[in-house]
């Protein structure tokens, strides 16, 4: 079993805070990581799909008041979201008897939904945290390219054969769809849905355009929205907001779209193999999405992400604005050559960007013109999160 770096924030997490929301998608770990800390404690888990789980908590404050002083894991916790309230008189209740940390471990598939209701209730007693698929510093060096092509879920990384990987992803992708979706109470065609996924693969990393998308698909731009909000809210689809500071410049307003596991968006356009990736016309916007991804979860907690792109042409794929203040520019090239554009150095000197970085394909870190530092994927994560 991979080790999860996300597993020591949970655990710090717990011991200044009297709950842990844990955010991330179905199928990504959370329960796992959730009951190898378990073991580690005394402590009850307890799964909201499960009727009987369910009906334990019917009377919540009946069953909590019992475990007091043990870490409750409480599993697809929005899809009971009256429980809310009464975790927030527990959390209190516990404070007042002497057990201030570690005491609820929350798990949950929607983020926004989940943060919505918890926002209220449990403001300032919990702290949240997203489990992400596997991610480079969490693999073997040498496994990088077999994670790029079938992405970081446990069970599509792990699989015995690039073909049983993707058939893992056909079948997720075709229950969260036809399953998961329509158990958040969510009435949505699963057929046109899966359209609206794949088309956003066919464009990963491209500026949203609704209205094209809408045509497309025979729907209204209104609905597009609906169907991008929910793909991002599931943690599936990553929404890159332009930057937006430099008012003296005109700049592109609207977001870049990602589908945030690479494993997936090759799913969805039918890519098996390494070789068939390569030869695709989405493989530089994968290879662009796999970085992004890995760099935002590299970067501390707090960083804020964005991209940038001017009318004249200056651009930056990725900019992390670090919680110190500082400005990192970062061009992602799947290349051998430590080259940047001069669009690139244009929009750094405007910005006047600490850190530019070009992540490329190349083995080895080397100085570039301009102050800018090409170096690999893996190179970059260490010194985000060094």
């Amino acid at each position: 079993m991979l080790q999860r770096l996300h597993e020591k924030q949970v655990i710090d997490a717990l011991t200044r805070q009297a709950g842990v929301v844990l955010l991330g998608p179905r199928q990504v770990g959370k329960t796992t990581l959730a009951l190898d800390l378990a073991e580690t404690r005394d402590a009850v888990y307890l799964d909201m799909e499960r009727r009987a789980d369910r009906q334990i908590l019917q009377e919540p404050d009946l069953y909590l008041d019992e475990q007091m002083g043990r870490l409750v894991i409480i599993d697809e916790v929005q899809l009971m979201p009256d429980l809310f309230g009464a975790l927030r008189g527990q959390i209190d209740r516990r404070r007042r008897a002497g057990h201030r940390t570690g005491q609820f471990l929350l798990l949950g598939s929607a983020a926004t939904t989940l943060l919505q209701q918890t926002a209220e209730s449990l403001a300032g007693r919990v702290s949240y945290q997203e489990l992400t698929p596997f991610m480079v510093p969490e693999i073997d060096a040498g496994d990088m390219t077999s994670l790029w092509l079938r992405g970081g879920f446990p069970d599509s990384f792990l699989a015995a054969s690039d073909a049983d990987s993707l058939r893992w992803r056909e079948d997720f992708i075709r229950t969260y769809l036809e399953r998961d979706i329509p158990a958040f109470g969510l009435r949505i065609p699963a057929e046109a849905l899966r359209r609206f996924w794949t088309m956003l693969a066919h464009g990963q990393g491209g500026l949203l355009n609704a209205a094209k998308l809408a045509g497309n698909l025979g729907v209204s731009g209104q609905t597009v929205a609906r169907y991008l909000d929910l793909l991002v809210d599931l943690l599936l689809v990553r929404r890159l907001q332009p930057w937006h500071a430099n008012a003296g410049k005109r700049l592109v307003k609207s977001p870049k779209v990602y589908i945030r596991d690479a494993g997936l968006t090759h799913a969805l356009l039918g890519i098996e193999t390494t070789e068939n990736l390569l030869g695709h016309p989405v493989v530089g916007g994968s290879w662009e999405g796999f970085c992004i991804e890995n760099l935002i979860t590299a970067a501390p907690q707090g960083t804020e992400a964005s991209f940038y792109r001017s009318s004249a042409g200056a651009e930056i794929d990725l900019l992390l604005k670090l919680p110190d203040g500082t400005l990192w520019a970062i061009e992602v090239k799947r290349t051998t050559t430590p080259k940047v554009t001069r669009g690139f150095h244009i929009a750094a000197d405007d910005l006047a960007a600490d850190r530019r970085i070009l992540v490329y394909a190349g083995p080895r870190e080397v100085p570039g013109q301009g102050g800018v530092r090409a170096m690999p994927l893996a190179a970059a994560i260490a010194a985000l999160s060094g």
